[in-house]
């Protein structure tokens, strides 16, 4: 069975039956760990941009190159899927 269904007959705009998240399937990716949250605060400097996103009572932070913002026309309340590389993870005990 198919974790993603079409959207209102849309080939390229799938609903994650995981996340719950939509998003286009043009850009394919090997990463399965995805985090779906809102943009929070979004700071855009000269060259790179400061990202905060909610997830749950979660935030995960990210530092982009200003052009990703601009090219994703990413705004405060997007929803956007927040993509971990496992290579790049560290864990603290709480």
């Amino acid at each position: 069975m198919s974790r993603c269904a079409k959207i209102d007959g849309a080939s390229n705009l799938v609903l994650d039956r995981f996340s719950r998240a939509r998003y286009y399937r043009g850009m394919r990716i090997s990463a399965r760990n995805r985090l779906v949250g809102k943009i929070e605060e979004l700071q855009i400097g000269d060259l790179m941009a400061h990202v905060v996103v909610s997830v749950g009572e979660h935030v995960v932070e990210s530092v982009i190159s200003r052009r990703s913002v601009e090219e994703m026309n990413l705004q405060v309340g997007d929803t956007v899927a927040v993509v971990v590389q496992s290579t790049d993870v560290m864990l603290q005990k709480a």
